[in-house]
């Protein structure tokens, strides 16, 4: 019997409890343990203020070397690059959706200036959206991700950005007692639990975060028979891309406080890479986009990252962390 280690969310426990569907549909049967994290409990600091590096996984992390559990599973995108001493990647779940959106508020009212939401949405979800006239009106947008933030600022210099934490339900309940126009989520995560909102925007123009979409598994090291039972279940093509992002990510020494966004994606025998580096007041931006066949280079992650150094990432990240 494997026990899988989770975070007691919703949406938590629908990622483990696809782990465990897919382990017993091999054979290998398996239990749910539900754990709080220090993310969950903190419902008010913002994310990029606690530490950041782990705050959704330390307390699996700890269960797991503690054998209370023999894995845990993780939004990929929460997991740190550097993996704890005695804990490994066991499996990478085939990822959902990597987008982006934005959910409105159900009840904003719209401010007496002609404003027209269905004018701002063609904005909203154009991939082109850096040749369009940014908005004038000062909407309020939420989130907690500085990446999120940067991005949007991006586009939308004249706009505020206010904070919002929780789990999936708290942030949507959050956000429909506020006066803000709306709040960002990653698709998948609505998606998942069935509370993608019809009228929901995607944020097209949006780099992801590193691994966003998809779903991790981790085991202890010399725990060869999990190690075996959750190889099956790993899928190759999402686990090679997320690596080439998330490696983007450590040779850029960024994490969830830096504006560091990256997408990988198969186009037949290539892969195309996009990343991306934003100031938090979206005023500065450095990207790179490249296409490589499969197999040109072990590690096209760490390639795009020597190139966007190359055009001063590195001047721009140093200058992040002082003002931090």
């Amino acid at each position: 019997m494997i026990r899988i280690g989770t975070r007691d969310s919703q949406l938590a426990v629908w990622q483990a409890t696809q782990v465990k569907n897919l382990l017993e549909s091999l054979g290998t049967p398996a239990t749910l343990e539900l754990v709080k994290s220090e993310g969950d409990l903190d419902l008010v600091t913002p994310l990029y203020a606690m530490g950041v590096q782990g705050v959704f996984t330390r307390v699996l992390d700890i269960a797991l070397l503690n054998n209370k559990v023999d894995v845990a599973v993780h939004s990929m995108k929460d997991v740190p690059v550097q993996l704890p001493e005695g804990i490994v990647e066991a499996a990478v779940l085939e990822r959902a959706s990597y987008k982006d959106i934005l959910v409105l508020n159900p009840n904003w009212q719209t401010p007496d200036t002609g404003f027209q939401i269905s004018a701002f949405r063609s904005q909203l979800s154009d991939p082109e959206i850096s040749n369009l006239k940014p908005e004038t009106l000062p909407l309020t947008i939420a989130t907690s991700s500085v990446r999120r933030k940067a991005q949007w600022l991006n586009h939308f210099p004249g706009h505020t950005i206010e904070n919002i934490r929780g789990n999936v339900n708290t942030r949507l309940r959050k956000l429909s007692e506020s006066n803000w126009f709306g709040a960002i989520f990653a698709e998948a995560g609505l998606e998942r639990i069935g509370l993608k909102p019809a009228d929901s925007i995607s944020l097209d123009w949006m780099l992801p975060a590193p691994a966003q979409g998809a779903i991790m598994v981790t085991a202890r090291k010399d725990d060869t028979a999990v190690l075996r039972a959750c190889s099956r279940i790993n899928h190759t093509a999402t686990a090679y891309c997320v690596k080439a992002e998330r490696d983007f990510l450590s040779e850029l020494m960024g994490g969830c406080a830096t504006p560091i966004s990256a997408l990988a994606t198969m186009l037949g025998d290539k892969l195309n890479f996009r990343g991306s580096i934003v100031t938090p007041d979206g005023l500065e931006k450095l990207e790179v986009d490249e296409t490589r066949i499969i197999g040109e280079t072990d590690a096209p992650g760490k390639v795009a990252a020597a190139k966007i150094l190359e055009n001063g990432a590195g001047a721009l990240i140093s200058k992040m962390n002082h003002e931090q």
